[in-house]
């Protein structure tokens, strides 16, 4: 096996390490920005809705207390605000949701379909847990979802979800009295679901990771072809001229030009002592032939 051949299959493998290494943490890493920024979008809509509900019960529903008497206003509820102001915002972003998934809701759209109630149920049997994140596969692809508990921590709120005699008439005929019912001072009845896609991140992150493997790729080329050549014009050709001068010499052809060794390197030094043999060599058979 050549020196050229030696010096390039370790130079495969080194590269090949290297770009196995760069390629596990890049992707890694461009994964994991992916995903926090899916996180931030959805903590960033999840503080929306908690925004708006506020701005209902602080300045909406004090002015429309004196008709829910004669008309139960579903614009005076917090959660009805919040949801059909992200379902505006779906008209132009479908993938994007938002939802206060409850198990025994007073609208039914709020309902929990299977998963949704697992979260739920999870919040209800770990008081301690305060948010939780996971994702999910659907039709159009992945989506993460971040979810927090819906607590009765007011009891103002048993007014209308008690029992159905204590709710406002006007409120029991537009839903009906089977629904909504039966909650409890503390009790977690739903879950806030805050649902983002990760297609888009995700697919950024691919093309991110493909362009910089890409660019890499075209770096271990081009240093490749590079150092070949200084291997061939600085170490090769020189040892090759010196090894065909030597086989020349040995046989006692002397005609051999001397080697041009013009520097201060290893294969100049070389250069210089290989002509400085050559010289005793020949001095040396002149005095034997004499």
């Amino acid at each position: 096996m050549g020196l050229r051949v030696k010096f390039n299959v370790v130079l495969a493998l080194v590269f090949a390490a290297g770009m196995a290494v760069s390629a596990w943490v890049s992707y890694e890493l461009l994964q994991r920005n992916a995903k926090h920024e899916v996180l931030r979008n959805a903590g960033l809509m999840m503080e929306a809705a908690l925004s708006i509900r506020g701005y209902t019960v602080s300045q909406v529903k004090p002015h429309l207390e004196y008709q829910l008497a004669e008309k139960f206003l579903p614009q005076t509820v917090p959660a009805y605000a919040a949801t059909e102001t992200f379902n505006t915002l779906r008209k132009k972003y479908p993938d994007y949701s938002y939802k206060e998934a409850t198990l025994n809701p007073t609208n039914p759209r709020n309902r929990a379909v299977e998963w949704e109630a697992d979260v739920v149920n999870a919040f209800r049997n770990q008081a301690e847990l305060k948010e939780f994140t996971g994702e999910r596969q659907t039709p159009t692809g992945p989506m993460l979802y971040i979810a927090r508990p819906i607590k009765i921590a007011n009891a103002a709120c048993l007014a209308c979800h008690s029992v159905p005699s204590a709710a406002p008439a006007s409120m029991v005929k537009l839903y009906g009295d089977s629904n909504g019912f039966g909650w409890k001072h503390q009790e977690i009845i739903g879950a806030q679901m805050v649902s983002v896609p990760m297609a888009l991140p995700i697919k950024n992150a691919n093309d991110a990771f493909m362009v910089f493997m890409g660019s890499l790729a075209a770096i271990f080329l081009v240093t490749f072809i590079v150092l070949n050549v200084m291997l061939s014009q600085m170490i090769l050709k020189p040892i090759t001229r010196m090894s065909a001068a030597a086989d020349k010499i040995s046989t006692g052809d002397f005609n051999v030009p001397e080697f041009q060794a013009g520097g201060k390197d290893e294969i100049s030094v070389l250069g210089t002592s290989f002509n400085r043999m050559r010289r005793s060599l020949q001095k040396a058979l002149k005095l034997i032939e004499r």
